[in-house]
């Protein structure tokens, strides 16, 4: 995920992809309670970067409430929601996708997690902001708390002295975390052939990308449209499924594991007649924190793959580039990558 911006929805051009198969069944899902759910989040981090998790500890009510807040908002006239925007970079947006030019058939709500920094203008709703923000503030607090267990069953899995290697970053005062409502309006027939991103008749919600942080923690409603590409370049859709969460592997994870882990690149596309809302939770390290394979997981003689960067480097290289670019292509030990990382230092 990255930052995006407000403006007009404007024409989009057919994007040339593989054709994507149906609903794919082999999904890794992971049950929390499970004495075995280190080994096997290890295992699906490394085939899929990507994996469904049930039994999570997070009340049902607390999602679907926050889900029925998020559909009374994006319900509203378009001149109620363009006063929580446009981003700043949290706060409302519509279709614009960063600012190179990607654009989706969405609207959201982009929210900063920390309390040490606050943006008023997202809870200009019409009625009962502070309901709103109360019940945001309990979803996030729950889902922080599965993301910190994952995180360090990870650690276990891969045998690292340190369990809270990962989950220390989102639990500093300073994690550059946010957290994302989406809404993907149904998609007509008519609305897609008018012009858009199509793929197989269906128009492009988002487009796709990896996100760049450490993990992201998503659930959605019962509308599916998510689908995620194979290490193969197969696209495969993910089954809906509003009671559980979905777990990605970011960039920043797979440059911690010197590659071993996946970053899963992942798409969303519209349905033609039903909305989709989703809430992801996009857990970042400090601003300042620096980012390099982890020492313990190299093997004697293996090198690293990544130079070392700091998350602000990352995230300023990842808001220049477009969705779809490779954006780890730039601090991977290649030729050249000396001049390209003294550049984002610079800028």
């Amino acid at each position: 995920m990255v930052v995006l911006s407000q403006l007009a929805l404007e024409p989009f051009s057919v994007i040339k992809t593989c054709k994507p198969i149906g609903l794919f069944s082999e999904i890794p899902v992971i049950d929390l309670t499970d004495p075995h759910a280190k080994t096997l989040i290890i295992k699906a981090c490394e085939e899929f970067g990507f994996f469904k998790l049930v039994n999570h500890g997070v009340p049902m009510e607390v999602m679907t409430q926050l889900e029925a807040l998020a559909t009374n908002f994006f319900h509203l006239p378009q001149p109620e929601k363009d006063k929580a925007g446009p981003p700043d970079p949290f706060g409302y947006g519509n279709k614009k996708i960063g600012p190179n030019g990607d654009v989706g058939w969405v609207e959201y709500l982009l929210l900063n997690t920390n309390p040490q920094i606050s943006s008023q203008k997202t809870f200009i709703f019409r009625e009962n902001p502070q309901i709103f923000r109360s019940v945001v503030e309990d979803y996030i607090k729950a889902v922080k708390r599965m993301a910190f267990e994952v995180l360090e069953l990870m650690a276990d899995g891969l045998e690292i002295e340190s369990r809270n290697v990962f989950s220390r970053l989102l639990r500093d005062d300073k994690s550059d975390s946010c957290f994302r409502l989406n809404h993907y309006p149904p998609c007509s027939e008519l609305q897609a052939l008018s012009g858009g991103n199509l793929i197989g008749g269906n128009l492009v919600g988002f487009g796709e990308h990896t996100d760049p942080q450490i993990i992201s923690v998503l659930r959605s409603n019962n509308t599916s449209g998510l689908q995620i590409c194979l290490k193969e370049g197969t696209w495969v859709s993910v089954p809906p499924d509003q009671t559980s969460f979905f777990i990605n592997v970011g960039d920043a994870l797979q440059v911690m594991t010197n590659g071993r882990f996946r970053s899963v690149k992942h798409r969303v596309l519209a349905d033609p007649l039903k909305p989709r809302i989703s809430m992801i939770f996009f857990g970042g390290p400090p601003l300042s924190e620096k980012i390099a394979p982890l020492p313990s997981l190299m093997a004697e003689g293996e090198g690293s793959l990544y130079k070392e960067f700091t998350w602000l480097e990352y995230k300023r290289s990842a808001y220049k580039s477009r969705l779809a670019d490779y954006r780890l292509g730039l601090f991977e030990k290649t030729a050249g990558n000396d001049v390209v990382t003294s550049y984002f230092r610079k800028n």
